[in-house]
């Protein structure tokens, strides 16, 4: 056992270190002769030999790999420290698995000029597993974050990282590149300026809900301008990255699907225009309809404009007639009435684009529309909502164009894209079918509009009244009515109007009307006498007609008085006349009554005077304006009351266009109105 005399013949007391939980050796002499080894270093190294075989084992462990560290340490005395390196193979342990170790050689002293080396050694192949394993997770990690990277690069335009509270914190050169902002522009919030002024709001508080919140991946579509101008939609992802539960950063992606965007939304489109026209007969509800899905989904403003034919002669050979008969807008702007009737000169961009059968489109600065871009009563409408640009889409129907569409974008809005353009042809077109029907009905509206109009004339220009009439057929009926106006000057130089009503609604109550209407045009003509007098004539002659014929009647004469006028008029059977004053106040005339003509009335038929106010309107209107299946009659004529106080001040066309549009009517009757305006002294004519 000379590893035992060695250690008692050293005086060091190797003793104290054999419950050491490392293994310790010890050497002697330049020769490296083992003399003392621990219960541990044996476990670690020994086998079942005992003593001599360790002193073996060892001598070969040392001659094989380390003799060059042992000399060294014995000969200066420096220590080597070797740290988690692998065990070499040993003769004595073929096929075990692989162990590492943490050691450490220093020099130890016996006495004067005798020295030897300790070996401490301590096992670490559980650490180095652990290290291991950890090393492969973390090279896992790295191999899924860069496989993750590979396929956003194919999948994703755009990467970004944000702080915890969702400011952009990185740089990203992928956005600025696709957005030409620099870093100072869109790092913290500045991305936002980048974005539609209509898609910035809701996506800021979805943005801020999906921090506040972060509950995983979060999805959101905006729309993008470009650098060259324009813009595009992308849809942006992002997560949040956690550690220990908490989030520390957002990474996203933002991927341009202006393509896919496109076509769901033509799709989208398409469907919406089919179900808006499936359930309507009329072309004007139809345009209507398709006006709103414009508005919903392209456009701020959308107006539609019914085309009259061109040779339409009752406005006096005008080359273009048109209706305003449906409006739609955005939420914030003043919504423009649906209801106006203008003429167009040739040089109008509606005749334009109705000529050649094209759209046109016409930009122009915000606030400032060239006074030939639409009719003259949109003009105010385009002033006060900032509107930069019309589109006038001429609505082709069986080669021919019924219909014109004049489609607004306001503000800072960039006009109407030709992408956009072509998807509201497509929508047209997809219409056709129906919009063809509603065609063929309002064809047949139209013979029968021009027989009517012929019946009707044009209010004189007399002194400085303005007279103003206006006639809107049923949408529903496809034959003329028996509603009518007139206005003519008599022999004496006093203005009168009139109106009517025959009843019924076929070509036999449109002659009863044209006979009635030139009969008292007639007894008129021939003796200036008070209106009362003339509707009991009118009724005597009436009984050469052919059949029983009921009609109604106000036959009024605008006589001068002084320095203002007075209505000198008669009632029969007929709603009450409305007289609105400059200031709003409206009350109903409701003298001169007497009943419908048609019956046999012996009495004398009454007239009443009354004085007519600087800058008053009296309004004369049959009863479609008025009445409502199930409702009392009162309530029509109140809202009319109210609804003419409201536009008191404004000119009589567009007095006579707003009570058209703002009242609720049934459609299955004619309306005829027709609107006297006396001068006012502030007022220029």
């Amino acid at each position: 056992m000379g590893a035992v005399d060695e250690r008692e013949d050293s005086g060091l007391g190797f003793e104290m270190l054999d419950p050491a939980p490392v293994g310790v050796a010890v050497t002697r002499g330049p020769e490296h002769r083992l003399v003392y080894t621990n219960a541990r270093y044996r476990s670690l190294f020994g086998g079942p030999g005992g003593a001599a075989e360790m002193e073996d084992v060892f001598a070969d462990f040392m001659r094989r790999y380390y003799r060059p560290q042992f000399d060294e340490v014995y000969r200066t005395g420096e220590p080597i420290v070797a740290t988690a390196e692998p065990e070499p193979p040993m003769v004595s342990r073929p096929g075990s698995e692989q162990r590492y170790f943490t050691s450490s050689l220093s020099r130890v002293v016996f006495g004067p000029g005798d020295h030897g080396v300790l070996v401490v050694a301590l096992e670490v192949t559980d650490q180095v597993a652990a290290d291991r394993e950890m090393a492969l997770l973390a090279e896992q990690r790295r191999r899924v974050l860069r496989r993750y990277e590979s396929l956003m690069r194919i999948s994703a335009e755009v990467f970004w990282v944000t702080d915890r509270d969702g400011k952009v914190s990185e740089r990203s050169p992928s956005w600025e590149r696709l957005s030409g902002q620099t870093w100072e522009e869109y790092r913290g919030d500045g991305w936002l300026r980048t974005l539609h002024p209509d898609d910035r709001p809701d996506m800021a508080r979805s943005w801020s809900e999906a921090v506040a919140d972060a509950r995983g991946l979060w999805e959101h579509v905006y729309r993008l301008r470009m650098p060259s101008g324009g813009y595009r939609h992308f849809q942006l992802r992002a997560v949040p990255v956690r550690e220990d539960g908490e989030v520390v950063e957002w990474v996203g992606s933002s991927t341009d699907i202006e393509e896919q965007w496109n076509e769901q939304r033509r799709k989208r489109l398409r469907d919406r225009a089919a179900a808006a026209t499936v359930r309507l007969r009329s072309l004007q509800e139809m345009l209507g309809a398709l006006a709103e899905v414009i508005v919903r989904e392209i456009a701020d403003g959308c107006g539609v404009y019914l085309v009259t034919d061109l040779t339409d002669q009752r406005h006096g050979g005008a080359p273009f007639v048109v209706e305003r008969m449906a409006t739609a807008a955005r939420p914030g702007l003043v919504r423009l009435p649906p209801y106006s009737e203008e003429r167009l000169g040739g040089s109008n961009a509606f005749v334009t684009a109705v000529r050649r059968r094209r759209p046109l489109l016409r930009a122009f600065p915000a606030g400032a529309p060239p006074p030939d871009v639409v009719p003259r009563g949109t003009l105010p409408w385009l002033v006060a909502n900032d509107a930069n640009s019309v589109l006038i889409l001429p609505v082709v129907v069986d080669g021919t164009v019924p219909a014109v569409v004049a489609v607004v974008m306001c503000g800072d809005r960039p006009p109407v894209s030709p992408d956009d353009i072509s998807l509201l042809l497509s929508m047209f077109d997809h219409a056709h079918d129906a919009l063809s029907r509603a065609i063929r009905f309002q064809r047949a509206q139209q013979v029968a509009l021009a027989l009517q109009y012929s019946l009707l004339a044009e209010p004189p220009h007399a002194d400085d009244l303005r007279i103003v009439a206006r006639y809107r057929a049923s949408p529903s009926a496809a034959e003329v009515g028996g509603d009518w106006y007139d206005s003519f000057v008599l022999p004496d130089g006093v203005p009168v109007v009139a109106i009517g009503d025959v009843a019924g609604h076929d070509l036999s109550a449109a002659v009863s009307m044209s006979q009635i209407r030139n009969m008292l045009r007639a007894l008129a003509m021939d003796r200036c006498e008070p209106p009362g007098e003339i509707l009991s004539r009118l009724n005597l002659a009436m009984d050469s007609l052919v059949g029983e014929v009921m009609a109604t009647c106000v036959y009024a004469r605008v006589e001068p008085s002084g320095d203002a006028y007075r209505l000198h008029y008669a009632v029969a059977g007929h709603p009450p006349p409305l007289l609105v004053t400059r200031d709003g106040e409206g009350r109903f005339l409701e003298g001169g009554l007497s009943p419908l003509l048609g019956f046999p009335h012996g009495e004398p038929r009454p007239s009443q005077v009354e004085p007519l106010p600087p800058g008053s309107t009296l309004l004369l209107y049959t009863d479609g304006l008025v009445e409502r299946s199930g409702e009392h009659l009162d309530r029509g004529l109140e809202r009319l009351r109210s609804a003419a106080a409201c536009v008191a001040e404004q000119p009589p066309d567009k007095f006579c266009d707003h009570l058209l549009s703002a009242l609720p009517t049934t459609g299955l009757d004619d309306i005829a109105v027709i609107a006297v305006r006396t001068p006012h002294p502030d007022v220029p004519q």
